[in-house]
């Protein structure tokens, strides 16, 4: 157990939490934890079961005199997204996260938290492992690569779960029951290079886009921040010529971009240009996001002619379509107010010897605008001759305020706090719309503790809330009939 987690509690669930910070778990990476999960089971004499793409379902018998009562499923993803400050030399294949309690915070060491989503784990085998948790019979389903696709929910296969009740622990606000989702679809860019010999008298730089907050390209969508990629592109959209030989922004397809580097040689002649456009457009982002994003920073670095970058013409081609490219709140519901309906995330930006890539992520409670928008982020890469695909499509989950589960929880959740619950949808993807296509009648709801910056190295979790949600969980599940 780490220090971190002495003396909170529940101290059970916080010390299955400080144990799966101790196991590496990035998506694809999931033996570890699918390995600890097993001998938990085993440990407790639980029926667990591996399905053929990796998922965990363990099975706890129903508390006696509750064997008639519906069977529930409480479900949960093992990976986390892995991202680390500039500075921190954590290795995600071996090294334990790091984690330090300030005040009634969780967070990690230089890198993300894992909140999102062990502590729906943690919360999981806390009532697994006490013999004394009122419910009927319970499953625990833990899902692989959530966070890259969606893959283990996509897998899910029917005749592996019993329940048609189904409690996802993977929602990042106390007090509210999320009853339905956006879809999603990605957006994949190869715009080919021609590399070239960079004239002699020409100078090159090195542009750093960073500062920025970052975070959850679906539940912090809305919030305005800025995106490193689009950033730098801007601060270079108006250099009439420039040769790049380095790009990498962006580290994960839902995670918005907080670091951009691109390095380029620009002609002896534009030196002064770019100096002044860059400090420029840094001080006019400093306005913007003065509210919303306020360590937006832009540095110029004179660095190392190189001795081939990509062709002028292709450089100014990439240059101009990340800027023009769509990012961020495209459309707002109104079937449900103040939620997104539909946006886009330009995530990801690399250049390797053959070709520029992009990735992109985007998403609707509409399915037609979640394409639409798609298809209008790749017809600007198409106009700049690149080659597009669009990939993990993954469906809406239309909510259901007349559920029985929903009725459920939000009878539960006012006898336990005295408030009332707000019901809604989010813009986030969540693996329920996929399970209940899999699954005919599945009916699920989707909570859990507050949890701010997710998918960021500023990714923390409310102690005193995973107390409460953990409380609520299991009154929930006592009352359930």
């Amino acid at each position: 157990m780490q220090d971190a987690v002495k003396g909170l509690k529940p101290q059970a669930l916080w010390n299955y939490f400080s144990e799966l910070s101790d196991i590496p778990r990035e998506s694809g990476n999931e033996e570890g934890i699918r390995q600890y999960l097993l001998a938990f089971a085993k440990q407790h004499e639980l029926e667990a079961i591996v399905d053929t793409i990796g998922n965990v379902i363990i099975r706890k018998k129903a508390y006696p005199g509750y064997e008639k009562r519906p069977s529930v499923a409480l479900q949960g993803h093992m990976d986390m997204v892995c991202v680390k400050e500039s500075w921190s030399k954590h290795d995600f294949s071996k090294d334990p996260i790091e984690l330090v309690c300030d005040g009634d915070f969780l967070k990690a060491n230089g890198t993300t938290l894992g909140g999102d989503n062990g502590i729906a784990i943690a919360l999981a085998l806390d009532i697994l492992a006490d013999k004394e948790a009122k419910h009927g019979p319970l499953e625990a389903l833990f899902t692989v690569s959530e966070e890259t696709g969606l893959t283990g929910a996509f897998h899910v296969e029917q005749d592996t779960i019993q329940s048609r009740l189904l409690i996802n622990l993977d929602s990042e606000e106390e007090g509210v029951l999320y009853i339905g989702c956006a879809g999603g679809i990605e957006v994949a860019v190869t715009l080919p290079v021609q590399w070239e010999p960079v004239p002699s008298s020409s100078k090159a730089f090195t542009l750093t886009a960073d500062g920025m907050l970052g975070g959850h390209s679906g539940g912090e969508i809305h919030k305005q921040r800025a995106n490193a990629i689009k950033v730098a592109a801007r601060a270079l959209s108006q250099i009439p010529s420039l040769m790049v030989f380095k790009a990498e922004g962006g580290t994960k397809r839902n995670v918005i971009p907080s670091v951009c580097t691109l390095s380029f040689a620009v002609p002896s002649g534009e030196v002064e240009t770019l100096k002044a456009f860059v400090s420029q457009t840094w001080q006019v982002l400093s306005d913007e996001y003065a509210l919303n994003d306020p360590d937006v920073r832009l540095t110029l670095e004179e660095t190392e002619l190189p001795l081939k970058a990509v062709n002028s013409r292709i450089s100014k081609q990439i240059i101009t379509a990340l800027y023009a490219a769509p990012h961020g709140v495209d459309a707002m519901s109104l079937r449900i107010p103040g939620i997104v309906e539909t946006s886009s995330n330009l995530a990801i930006l690399r250049l390797d010897e053959e070709a520029f890539r992009v990735t992109s992520s985007h998403r609707s409670s509409v399915l037609s605008a979640r394409d639409d928008i798609a298809r209008r982020f790749a017809s600007v890469f198409t106009l700049a001759g690149a080659k597009t695909a669009m990939e993990g499509a993954y469906p809406a989950w239309t909510p259901n305020p007349d559920s029985a589960l929903t009725g459920f929880c939000a009878k539960a959740y006012e006898e336990y706090t005295g408030k009332k619950p707000e019901i809604t949808a989010i813009h986030a993807g969540l693996e329920c719309g996929i399970i209940n296509s899999k699954i005919p009648g599945m009916d699920s709801v989707s909570f859990g503790p507050n949890m701010f910056d997710v998918h960021s190295t500023k990714e923390r979790l409310s102690i005193s809330s995973v107390e409460r949600i953990s409380g609520f969980t299991r009154h929930l599940l006592s009352i359930i009939a």
